[in-house]
């Protein structure tokens, strides 16, 4: 199983946004700072996520995943898999289309405090 934590940050809401990905795989650890344009806080949460999902994609074909995010918004909307706002749609039709490549997709909400390090990864990316 891969365990993937996300996070998205924002500089302004919206302002320049990056996206950060810490992935734990068959004992090795990957770190990914991508700066994501100008989002709102939640868009680049969503970002984030789907970023991930790309990047298991390539280099973690068919694996299970396990995804972990501070952001309680992201999660509900993923594990309900519906939003009313119009704006997050396309967002989660993204999503719903990479985790179909998947056997098994797992989100799960965890403090910040557990997520410092894709934290620090989108930090970082809104400056790049």
């Amino acid at each position: 199983m891969i365990e993937v934590y996300t996070d998205g940050a924002s500089s302004g809401d919206p302002g320049l946004s990056g996206a950060g990905i810490y992935i734990k795989a068959h004992g090795k650890k990957y770190e990914y700072s991508f700066p994501i344009g100008v989002l709102s806080n939640h868009e680049a949460e969503f970002a984030a996520v789907i970023r991930a999902l790309e990047i298991c994609r390539d280099s973690f074909p068919n694996e299970i995943l396990s995804f972990r995010s501070d952001s309680k918004l992201v999660v509900d909307v993923i594990e309900k898999d519906f939003t009313k706002n119009e704006k997050f749609l396309p967002l989660i039709e993204k999503i719903r289309e990479e985790k179909s490549h998947f056997p098994y997709f797992f989100i799960k909400w965890i403090p910040e405090k557990k997520n410092s390090n894709a934290d620090k990864l989108a930090r970082k990316a809104i400056y790049m």
